[in-house]
């Protein structure tokens, strides 16, 4: 097949939005759809061809149309006679609320009643039937003949059917002007003169406001048709996304984590040897606040001369030790001498405790 049957991806769209939106069905297709089957396209047009808006074949729209024309004008001739039924039992309605109404005059009566008994008598012949189509016995034995003799007379027929035509077209104006207060408001001030000519033009407005409709509602699918393709569109951005953020979870996250680890544990670090140095801080500033100039100096004095005693004793011990060296010999008086030098020890090593804890006190 030659190179020109395929269709491009711009034309492909073109027929998606063209057929796809009007006549077929709608289709969720992508341009990537269109290029894995390049004869979609082409089928798609080639069936366009041969069917209406509405996805019909053109012969059975047209059977189709022929079908509703006659439905129409059934329905127009069965409007007709339901329109004249209605407004003559509304007729009867209203005459019997107006009984009590004493206004009434002769003429009204005779036509009421004369225009009552020629509907009943052609309805009750209407249910009746043909004669020579009946197989089983009329209702009570009653025959059109009967119910014939039972018509107004003639003359009376004729007045009623004259003065008929005129009430008929007076409840119609009515209607109309209802009909025409109830789709425009502010028409009901204006002159029975400006009402029939509004009326005139009423189906007009009608036909176009119910065209505007169609034109509204055939709009409102074309955009569901849209809405139905960007939400497909939208949906499968969303899964390549969510797609490729679980990928980068995998691959990135367990490579940056030991490095953001390693990061923490530095900060961690770095804010324990702060809190190390801001609790020294805290510590040499109670000392300070504890130890003045004076208390200070008069530690350096006690401990001066406490390291002088030391001192001094330690020479004493050492004069007893050469003393106890040269004596040892000697018996009780060695004995005291060691005694001597036990009780000298002592007191050193008690001065010697009383300047360590004087040093830890002052430090």
């Amino acid at each position: 097949m030659a190179s020109g049957d395929f269709c491009s991806p711009g034309e492909g769209m073109e027929i998606l939005q063209q057929v796809c939106s009007k006549q077929l069905p709608p289709c969720n297709l992508s341009e990537e759809d269109l290029l894995q089957n390049p004869y979609f396209s082409k089928l798609l047009l080639s069936l366009s061809q041969h069917v209406d808006e509405s996805g019909l074949s053109l012969t059975l729209a047209k059977e189709q149309a022929q079908a509703w024309k006659e439905v129409r004008l059934h329905k127009t001739t069965w409007l007709r006679s339901e329109i004249l039924q209605r407004i003559i039992q509304e007729l009867l309605v209203d005459y019997y609320v107006k009984t009590q109404d004493t206004n009434l005059t002769s003429e009204d009566k005779k036509f009421h009643e004369t225009l009552e008994q020629r509907l009943l008598v052609t309805e009750l012949t209407r249910l009746l039937g043909p004669s020579q189509e009946r197989e089983i016995p009329p209702l009570l034995g009653l025959e059109k003949a009967d119910l014939l003799e039972l018509m107004p007379p003639s003359e009376d027929f004729v007045w009623m059917r004259a003065r008929l035509q005129l009430e008929v077209e007076e409840q119609l104006k009515k209607k109309c002007f209802t009909l025409l207060c109830y789709h425009d408001p502010n028409s009901d001030a204006d002159s029975e003169t400006l009402k029939a000519a509004k009326v005139w033009k009423l189906a007009e407005v009608l036909v176009g406001e119910k065209q505007q409709c169609q034109e509204a509602k055939s709009q409102q699918k074309e955009q569901m048709v849209l809405l139905e393709k960007k939400s497909a569109t939208y949906s499968q951005v969303l899964l390549r996304c969510l797609t490729l953020l679980q990928r980068l979870l995998q691959e990135h996250r367990l490579q940056t984590q030991s490095e953001l680890d390693r990061i923490n544990a530095q900060y961690l670090e770095i804010k324990c040897s702060a809190m190390i140095l801001k609790l020294r801080m805290e510590e040499l500033k109670i000392l300070s606040d504890t130890y003045t100039a004076e208390k200070v100096e008069i530690h350096r004095l006690i401990r001066d001369r406490l390291e002088g005693a030391i001192r001094l004793q330690e020479q004493d011990m050492e004069k007893s030790r050469q003393v106890l060296n040269t004596y040892e010999v000697l018996g009780e008086e060695f004995d005291r001498l060691v005694k001597e030098y036990t009780q000298l020890k002592q007191a050193t090593e008690n001065k010697r405790w009383a300047l360590q804890e004087f040093n830890k006190a002052y430090h």
